[in-house]
């Protein structure tokens, strides 16, 4: 469907509609549930990065995220790796390219998640999928000292999930957000769709349905397709 018209979309949280919405808002609203930033129907991490990757892209931009927000909606799951793999394909994206006071906490990220999934799927400790070690070989030197840094390191997959995925998406957005590209909007909006793509694969879900301007032109303001 070719629409001319996308949901003006807004930084924040917002009380109400008529004050605006965010991502994770419209979707709340689309799955019929209370207003909400942090709506039931969205896998809690992948909710953040939705919110992280909404809040850092630039105004003019951010419209060009509406047509992702039905594809979230339902995407959920006590199963932890999937937090593991959320965070972990948000490192691998930031690490090439984000700043280099940055980078450490996203080697560790890499490392770190690589090796609690050796232990929920019984993996060779050691194993790393060819993204993670492509990302780690673009920063020989911080993959050194981040090598350095978790040698002996010993922390259980419940707690890092829950203490450290959410800084590691906090830490990939923001990296890619200030990193030296010609469109770091672009990269932004890439992550989230392909973390999404992700999601649905994994939860062998059907295509999502396409934004019906139907849906929310009753409660959101246009914007022009940019």
């Amino acid at each position: 469907m070719t629409v001319d018209m996308l949901p003006m979309l807004g930084r924040g949280k917002h009380r109400n509609p008529k004050r605006g919405a965010c991502f994770m808002e419209l979707a709340s609203y689309l799955a019929g549930e209370r207003w909400s930033d942090h709506p039931r129907c969205t896998h809690p991490l992948l909710a953040m990065l939705a919110r992280a990757v909404n809040d850092l892209t630039v105004d003019a931009e951010r419209p060009k995220l509406a047509p992702l927000v039905p594809s979230v909606i339902g995407l959920n799951s006590a199963d932890p790796r999937w937090d593991l793999r959320i965070a972990l394909r948000a490192a691998v994206t930031a690490l090439p390219i984000a700043p280099s006071d940055r980078q450490q906490t996203l080697a560790v990220a890499i490392i770190g998640c690589e090796r609690m999934l050796d232990v929920l799927d019984e993996r060779e400790p050691g194993t790393r999928d060819a993204a993670s070690v492509a990302a780690l070989e673009s920063a020989p030197r911080t993959t050194e000292w981040a090598e350095k840094f978790c040698k002996g390191a010993r922390i259980r997959p419940s707690r890092f999930v829950r203490d450290a995925t959410p800084s590691i998406i906090s830490a990939a957005v923001q990296g890619i957000a200030e990193a030296c590209v010609s469109d770091p909007d672009a990269q932004l909006r890439d992550l989230l769709g392909a973390t999404i793509d992700d999601c649905r694969a994994w939860a062998d879900a059907e295509p999502a349905p396409a934004l019906d301007p139907e849906s929310w032109s009753d409660v959101v303001r246009p914007a022009p397709v940019p």
